[in-house]
């Protein structure tokens, strides 16, 4: 039948399926939804899990509830501060954006990133080329190694509960939202808030440059 429809023959069309190959069950989802030249969180530096230095982020999405918006959240895994900033969509180009502007101003300190595998943080070299930082993915329905981000989400969850359309929330809620949480006591802190711990470990980095 082969032979016969690579010489123009006619028959392979009365077929169900028209001679048509078709790869192995499982063979098209090999690549699809890949993220390309990501580097698995094994081969993150063991130092991170210290959380001993103002230096290392988690980085997340929560999703609005018709899944049409959503607030990318960061956390310094050293002092709990938090920066959000809403985007418009999933979209690889416009998270990545956003994670380098609300970056900008700790770029100078930061060493490394950990994200989850979604495809919205697809665009990470171009992340790591402008904060000259290391990015490391987490292994799949491993959301405990971010074991920060998940912690703060569900407070970050108290303000926006999962219902919450995000069309109605303004770019003021939710700086409003992150000062609150900079500005809340930890019991992990002490009961200090996470910006007087911040300000402490900016404060020890400086005098290390300077020593």
């Amino acid at each position: 039948m082969w032979n016969e429809k690579k010489h123009k023959e006619t028959r392979h069309k009365h077929l169900k399926h028209q001679g048509r190959l078709y790869l192995k069950r499982g063979v098209a989802k090999n690549s699809r939804g890949i993220i390309k030249n990501r580097v698995r969180i094994e081969n993150r530096p063991s130092r991170v899990e210290l959380r001993d230095r103002f230096r290392d982020l988690e980085v997340d999405l929560i999703i609005s509830k018709n899944h049409n918006q959503a607030i990318l959240t960061i956390n310094e895994r050293s002092c709990g501060m938090l920066k959000m900033k809403k985007v418009s969509s999933k979209e690889s180009k416009g998270v990545g954006a956003a994670i380098i502007d609300l970056l900008e101003d700790w770029k100078p300190y930061l060493k490394t990133i950990t994200v989850d595998n979604g495809k919205e943080f697809a665009d990470h070299l171009v992340v790591v080329q402008q904060l000259n930082i290391d990015y490391y993915f987490a292994r799949p329905y491993h959301s405990w190694k971010q074991g920060s981000n998940e912690n703060l989400n569900g407070l970050i969850r108290q303000y926006l509960p999962k219902k919450t359309d995000f069309t109605k929330i303004t770019d003021y809620q939710v700086k409003q939202i992150q000062e609150k949480l900079n500005l809340r006591s930890r019991k992990r802190f002490n009961y200090e808030n996470p910006i007087s711990v911040m300000d402490q470990w900016l404060f020890n980095s400086e005098v290390a440059f300077i020593t």
